[in-house]
């Protein structure tokens, strides 16, 4: 292990990214053509290269439309390509959702919907259920990405108050053939969960939906609790009959991506473990328990021996309880770099697999032993900072951000903890 700690981070995720390629994961699982049209809707941060990839792979005319997210669109020739806002949803999404219902009515039993769905979908296909608007929707998403509650909850939620989320998108396709190909940023892979499930049925009820508000505290408006108590328009069972032709495969997930991180890591000389794909909860407090592992082994070379890079993945949240910028990625390694301060030999990179970590343009940060000294000699209050939910600021100010750009994909997190 000669490498400087940045670069070997880099490499390890630039693998991760690598293993979740879309021309690499649409080839792999091209469905059968039908004798009809070929259609293809979808949505996601990474969906215009799976469109794209498809494209490229293709043997026959397709038509349809995608959405992404504003700035990730790439260049289709078949298929077209929208633009929308995400966190927080805007019309654009609204009239992004309404193109794909169009795109898929009046199909027959000889026709295909090829459904390219991944993270971020849910966000960019607003499509408030009767009686409620798009403004409402938006303030129900503001209240989710606010509340800390993990991403199933979030989505048992939006279920509830949707035209095209909990299957109710391949629903609208009937009779035609509908085969979803899905890039999971979901714990679990659960297919019915990436995206809200725009083309994938699930059991989840406005109960459910209801169990989910309390648990979580979140704050709704009465008017939407209203209507979910009285679920005047349900989400399709995943027995309907309108659903049982449907296929789908998750083609690229986190679990893949780590594995393959892990094989760059031993390429490179450096054993490496995988935690876990699926870790959940508060970033902040995620991060004392990757600390306190990681001081571990660099005290007394347990439960791994040293050198080792410690993997882990899934969708950490953030209880917003500041102002600042930042994601949970971000806020994840400012808590990190608070538990590691002062100790040499620990290196990390945290990032979104997207390329983008909350409403910024970095994926990420780096830390180490000495990243909260360099803060406060900055003039920097990380703990402040931190508090603030403002975790971009501090690693602004000592030129630490991850900025690659956006990927293509969409896997969840990624992290990676190097104890030399």
């Amino acid at each position: 292990m000669t490498a400087e700690p940045r670069s070997l981070l880099t490499s390890m995720f630039d693998a991760a990214i690598a293993a979740a390629d879309p021309d690499l994961t649409i080839r792999a699982h091209l469905p059968r053509r039908q004798r009809g049209r070929t259609v293809v809707v979808g949505a996601g941060k990474g969906v215009a290269q799976l469109a794209r990839a498809l494209e490229n792979h293709w043997d026959g005319p397709l038509e349809g439309v995608v959405v992404t997210r504003y700035g990730f669109g790439v260049d289709c020739r078949q298929i077209k390509v929208l633009e929308a806002a995400h966190p927080v949803p805007d019309e654009a999404g609204l009239d992004g959702a309404t193109r794909l219902l169009e795109a898929v009515r009046g199909l027959g039993p000889d026709d295909l919907v090829i459904a390219l769905i991944c993270g971020g979908a849910s966000a960019l296909l607003p499509c408030p259920a009767d009686g409620l608007s798009l403004n409402e929707e938006i303030e129900v998403n503001r209240a989710l990405l606010a509340s800390g509650a993990p991403i199933s909850a979030m989505n048992a939620i939006r279920k509830q108050i949707s035209k095209i989320k909990g299957g109710r998108l391949a629903a609208a396709a009937h009779p035609a053939r509908v085969v979803s190909l899905i890039v999971s940023d979901i714990p679990g892979d659960n297919p019915a969960d990436v995206g809200s499930g725009p083309t994938v049925a699930d059991a989840t009820t406005a109960l459910d939906a209801l169990g989910a508000v309390e648990r979580y505290r979140i704050a709704l408006p009465s008017r939407i609790i209203s209507h979910i108590k009285d679920a005047r328009s349900p989400a399709p069972a995943p027995e309907d009959p309108a659903l049982q032709d449907h296929e789908h495969a998750v083609i690229a997930s986190a679990g893949v991506s780590l594995e393959a991180a892990a094989k760059k890591a031993r390429e490179m000389g450096l054993e490496a473990a995988i935690l876990s794909d699926s870790i959940e909860g508060e970033a902040r407090e995620s991060a004392h328990v990757h600390a306190a592992m990681a001081r571990e082994i660099v005290m007394r070379n347990r439960p791994f021996k040293k050198p080792i890079v410690l993997l882990s993945g899934g969708e950490t949240t953030v209880t917003l309880r500041g102002e600042g910028k930042g994601g949970r990625n971000t806020e994840f390694l400012l808590s990190l770099a608070l538990d590691i301060d002062g100790l040499a030999g620990i290196d990390a990179l945290c990032a979104d697999t997207d390329g983008i970590d909350g409403s910024e343009d970095n994926a990420g940060a780096f830390v180490n032993g000495d990243s909260v000294s360099d803060m406060r000699r900055a003039g920097l209050d990380p703990v402040a900072l931190l508090a603030d939910n403002d975790a971009w600021s501090a690693f602004h100010g000592i030129n630490a951000l991850f900025v690659p750009g956006p990927t293509g994909t969409n896997v969840n997190d990624f992290r990676a903890i190097l104890v030399r």
